[in-house]
């Protein structure tokens, strides 16, 4: 079973639980208790092991720390093979994103917290000093995080505020590029995918809808919408939808939004 395969296994595992903010932290704990330990990790992913010795390993570490419902998930998710200890932290992560999400969802506030990781993660993009203080790893990691929590108080949801501070830590991407990843589990949670539109200038409520309505008809489903202003954007728009880039210039496909901006 390919990776990618065991990460849809655990989406419906996670997905036939209920979940909460809750069960997100707990679960974010589990994946930082595993991520400072190289042989805690091998441990609970080792092939020779049996899956109940692994399963069993999960529920002695973390049934005293951790709700039940999260040591169960957790120990079932050890008992499928894994190409390595990183590669289950990195999936178990991927599902507390998933759960604080969820969460999210569950409360009204997802939409909301899709766009404010969204925002968020642009003003830092193109802020020098502020990309330089939130992933500089000099820095403590606390005192990263409650930079970021600070600058987003009273002024984005919880969800935005818990997944923002968790993508300070992230150890092999930008900080951008980490909150990426969330929007686009963000709008899967809605069976929706992510468009990233960058417009010469900013587009009326007109153009946006329909270049939404043109974009969806492109991905056979429902698009969310995120505008980027750069008045260095040659063409006056350009896409990124999914893996793919559309130009305004050489689009023909996106004849129509094009036309939005003649």
């Amino acid at each position: 079973m390919s990776e990618r395969s065991r990460e849809a296994v655990l989406d419906d595992a996670l997905d036939s639980v209920g979940v909460d903010a809750q069960f997100a932290a707990e679960l974010f704990a589990v994946v930082d208790a595993l991520e400072t330990s190289v042989a805690l990790r091998r441990a609970v992913t080792d092939p020779a092991a049996s899956e109940d010795r692994r399963s069993g390993l999960v529920h002695a570490l973390f049934d005293s720390r951790v709700s039940g419902p999260v040591a169960a998930f957790v120990a079932d998710a050890a008992r499928r093979r894994w190409s390595s200890g990183r590669t289950f932290v990195d999936a178990l992560e991927r599902e507390a994103v998933r759960a604080q999400l969820r969460a999210a969802d569950a409360d009204g506030s997802l939409d909301d917290t899709e766009d404010g990781l969204f925002r968020f993660a642009r003003i830092v993009a193109s802020d020098r000093d502020l990309r330089t203080a939130v992933s500089d790893r000099v820095v403590p990691l606390e005192v990263r995080q409650q930079l970021v929590a600070d600058l987003l108080a009273d002024r984005a949801t919880p969800a935005t505020v818990a997944l923002a501070r968790r993508a300070v830590a992230a150890r092999n991407r930008s900080f951008d590029l980490t909150v990426e990843t969330y929007v686009d589990l963000a709008a899967a949670q809605k069976d929706r995918v992510v468009a990233t539109v960058r417009v010469a200038r900013p587009m009326t409520d007109d153009q946006r809808q329909r270049m939404r309505a043109a974009l969806s008809r492109q991905a056979g489903r429902d698009v969310v919408v995120q505008e980027v202003v750069d008045p260095g954007v040659v063409g006056g728009v350009r896409v990124e939808l999914g893996d793919e880039v559309l130009e305004g210039t050489v689009a023909a496909k996106l004849d129509e939004a094009k036309r939005l901006f003649d």
